[in-house]
């Protein structure tokens, strides 16, 4: 495919996926278990009365929705990046345990909060929580997989990753029980848009534009460095520090989504797969697309899960699991 044809081909597809985006984002807000119309939201975006509309709309649908757009993004990007640095189709975050360690110091926090009140002060302290856990599990399988100084190699990175993920998240579950905190930990596991509020939409709009340009900074290097190991050496590329400063990007881009919406699985393998079928290897273009599609995936899924059962929610988690377990099969046995 030439340049041409390709950036044409890339603004195609940008434009659905703005209106795709619009619509859902739309849709998620007149939806719920009291149903507004459109003229409804129009008037409590534009006046300022504050009646019983206003409030679900601006407090609670606008900040769920705009929470779901981001969220699918980042985590989508975030694997989009992980699938370059490694040349592993289904890599993703949670295969590096970047979500898991996020999780695992939720409960810690949960836990502190238990014992002493004062200790854990609201929302934007578990999120400050979750960023460490993806720090320190993510950096911790980072240099795991560190064969001496000079190279990462991918596969331990994923296996690294894998048995990280699942040592941290039963780890979780223990303490959780332990401290009879099943309840509460359940939500942040199972992954959903519940709790999204202005805060958590704030966070992910200033960790995310952060993390969205040093992406598109970065793209150019990671795109190189999906080529191959040895033709990114052979054009001059110091590949481990690539991978380092992409490895921050995803813990960055992670680490806040999970402590808004908890953990959500296989966003990260789905949109890439499908964006690189559509697009090719170009990761100036193969970055924003995901943003864009993820956001649109997670919009339409909270959409569905508030749909399946009303007035309860299903776990939004549960049906991204539905839709990337499949493909993860699929693309394991297109490996094999």
């Amino acid at each position: 495919m030439s340049k041409h044809k390709k950036r044409n081909k890339a603004l195609i597809l940008m434009i659905m996926g703005i209106i795709l985006l619009v619509g859902g984002i739309a849709v998620s807000i007149s939806l719920g278990a009291k149903n507004i119309d459109i003229h409804t939201i129009i008037n409590s975006i534009l006046s300022d009365n504050n009646g019983i509309n206003t409030k679900i709309i601006r407090d609670m649908r606008i900040p769920r929705a705009l929470a779901a757009a981001l969220v699918g993004g980042f985590l989508a990007v975030s694997g989009a990046i992980m699938q370059g640095i490694t040349r592993n189709p289904i890599a993703e975050p949670s295969v590096m345990g970047i979500t898991q360690g996020a999780t695992f110091m939720i409960a810690l926090s949960l836990v502190l909060q238990r014992i002493n009140p004062n200790l854990v002060l609201g929302s934007f302290s578990k999120m400050m929580f979750a960023f460490l856990g993806a720090s320190i599990s993510g950096l911790f399988v980072y240099f795991i997989s560190s064969r001496g100084i000079k190279k990462v190699d991918p596969v331990k990175l994923a296996l690294a990753g894998t048995a990280m993920g699942t040592l941290l998240i039963s780890l979780a579950m223990g303490i959780s029980m332990y401290f009879n905190l099943s309840q509460e930990l359940s939500f942040w596991i199972a992954g959903g848009l519940t709790s999204a509020k202005w805060q958590g939409v704030y966070l992910l709009l200033i960790v995310g534009t952060i993390g969205l340009i040093a992406a598109m900074i970065m793209a150019p290097k990671i795109t190189i460095l999906s080529l191959g190991e040895e033709v990114a050496i052979g054009l001059g590329q110091r590949t481990n520090l690539v991978r380092f400063i992409s490895l921050i990007i995803v813990i960055l881009l992670t680490g806040a989504s999970v402590s808004v919406a908890g953990n959500i699985v296989f966003v990260g393998l789905i949109v890439p797969q499908i964006v690189r079928g559509l697009i090719g290897a170009d990761y100036k273009y193969i970055i924003p697309l995901s943003m864009l599609f993820g956001s649109v995936l997670l919009v339409y899924s909270d959409i569905v899960a508030r749909m399946i059962n009303p007035p309860y929610e299903t776990p939004i988690g549960s049906l991204t699991a539905l839709l990337g377990v499949p493909i993860f099969i699929y693309l394991v046995r297109k490996e094999g």
